[in-house]
């Protein structure tokens, strides 16, 4: 939807998308697999889901990635209305968005994949992510991270939260590491 700019759910074709973006979703592929160290019965999952293949998007598919924030309106038909789609996309890129980041983060920590190696490609990927969510750069990388840091760190760092010390030192490495690679000026 980010990319017709139209938000009319009628514009939407999966087809249409991934039509003129298939090598940035490849190379978003390979740098997860990098990253993650995932092998080919991983990755293999990604085309079980048929995420990448033609598929009608409604109005509550978007509210479920959206997390619900903007609310189910009544009557329901509301939730078609423009207002409501362009809501509901740009909040569900900036979750989906910080979702893939800590799911990265977790996967190369999780990994032992050092940041000096994986957080150069991490911020590769997060840049294609970011791009492909919304060309405009409204959800721009270093946002992104910004809104990671202040979500999901202070849970995972907190001195009671459970976390191995050893994965306290990696997300904090991952941390310093990726605020460098995207610091805006």
């Amino acid at each position: 939807m980010n990319s017709t700019g139209t938000w009319d759910l009628g514009d939407v074709s999966m087809d249409g998308f991934l039509a003129d973006r298939r090598d940035d979703i490849e190379r978003l592929l390979a740098g997860v697999r990098s990253v993650c160290r995932f092998g080919d019965e991983t990755m293999a999952i990604v085309d079980e889901l048929g995420r990448f293949r033609e598929h009608t998007v409604d109005a509550a598919f978007l509210l479920l990635w959206s997390g619900g924030v903007t609310g189910v309106p009544q009557p329901l038909e509301r939730l078609e209305e423009p207002s409501f789609v362009r809501r509901m996309c740009r909040t569900a890129a900036d979750l989906q968005l910080v979702n893939l980041l800590q799911a990265l983060v977790t996967a190369a920590v999780a990994a032992g994949t050092e940041p000096d190696r994986g957080a150069p490609e991490v911020a590769r990927v997060l840049r294609i992510a970011s791009d492909l969510a919304d060309p405009a750069g409204k959800s721009a990388p270093a946002l992104v991270f910004r809104m990671w840091r202040v979500a999901h760190l202070p849970g995972i760092l907190r001195p009671g939260s459970g976390t191995p010390q050893q994965g306290k030192t990696g997300f904090r490495a991952y941390a310093r590491a990726l605020e460098e690679l995207l610091a805006t000026p």
